[in-house]
């Protein structure tokens, strides 16, 4: 554009007069279109080079390799300071170098700038739970299992009944739990966490139950079957401490649990 634009003045020097013309007036407007359509597309691209280098910093700090994920989430934090997922990529990075004033004052940037992004609710009130600031934890996963816009409440729900069972809450985590299995009956997660809690308060009927109903309904996991090896054994119930455990090395025979599984056969005690 610019040279074309260049040649039309060029024509227009020796005729002053004659270049306010409707041509000219054309060229100018286009020209001024066309540079703001030019900001827009810097400015597009600049938002998608920050979303992309947030990807990057957090894949690089889930690989353990903090120093890289600091460097691309410091140019993602220069390239749109006002996106909010920059902000919480950089609280979670301030956690993972125990850095928790300025992790908690990301997330709080991030909250301001977005505070309903059920996401950021949930990886903050992940953070708050790990710092022991159990209700405030607790109160932002049930803001965020209440959002229309989460995808997935129940897994916020059970996140905080684990928020609660760490601070020994016991029948509020069980509460949770049990609203998680509620909202989506076949939620694995939330099975085996209400089941493991009832087992470490003796309420082995109970766990026996939850674990029968949902293995009659829904397909198996490692942890649901290896709770049940230890649910069983726990109620002397050899046959079906058996039956668990063949249905654990026939589904997941290289898994941990069915590792954990045959060790907890070899030394009963």
């Amino acid at each position: 554009m610019r040279a074309s634009l260049f040649t039309v003045l060029l024509a227009c020097v020796p005729f002053l007069g004659a270049c306010v013309s409707t041509t000219s007036t054309q060229n100018d407007v286009r020209g001024k279109t066309e540079k703001t359509e030019t900001r827009a597309d810097k400015e597009k691209k600049r938002q998608e080079a920050a979303a992309l280098n947030v990807q990057l910093g957090i894949a690089y700090m889930n690989r353990g390799d903090v120093a890289v994920a600091q460097e691309k989430l410091a140019r993602a934090l220069k390239e749109n300071p006002d996106n909010p997922a920059v902000h919480s990529g950089m609280a979670m990075l301030y956690v993972r170098l125990n850095k928790l004033a300025q992790a908690d004052q990301e997330y709080r940037e991030a909250l301001r700038l977005a505070p309903r992004d059920p996401d950021i609710l949930n990886n903050y009130a992940v953070y708050l739970c790990g710092a022991g600031r159990t209700d405030e934890g607790v109160k932002l996963f049930l803001d965020a299992a209440q959002n229309a816009l989460y995808a997935t409440p129940a897994a916020a729900f059970t996140n905080a009944g684990v928020c609660l069972r760490t601070a020994k809450r016991y029948d509020q985590a069980t509460a949770q739990f049990q609203r998680a299995l509620a909202v989506r009956p076949n939620f694995a997660e939330a099975a085996f966490q209400l089941a493991d809690t009832d087992l470490a308060l003796g309420h082995l009927a109970k766990a026996r139950s939850l674990l029968d109903s949902y293995l009659s309904s829904f397909d198996p996991t490692p942890d649901l079957l290896l709770i049940g090896v230890r649910v069983a054994r726990a109620q002397g119930d050899k046959l079906a401490a058996e039956r668990f455990m063949l249905r654990l090395r026939e589904n997941f025979p290289s898994s941990d649990q069915a590792r954990v599984a045959s060790e907890l056969e070899r030394n009963p005690g």
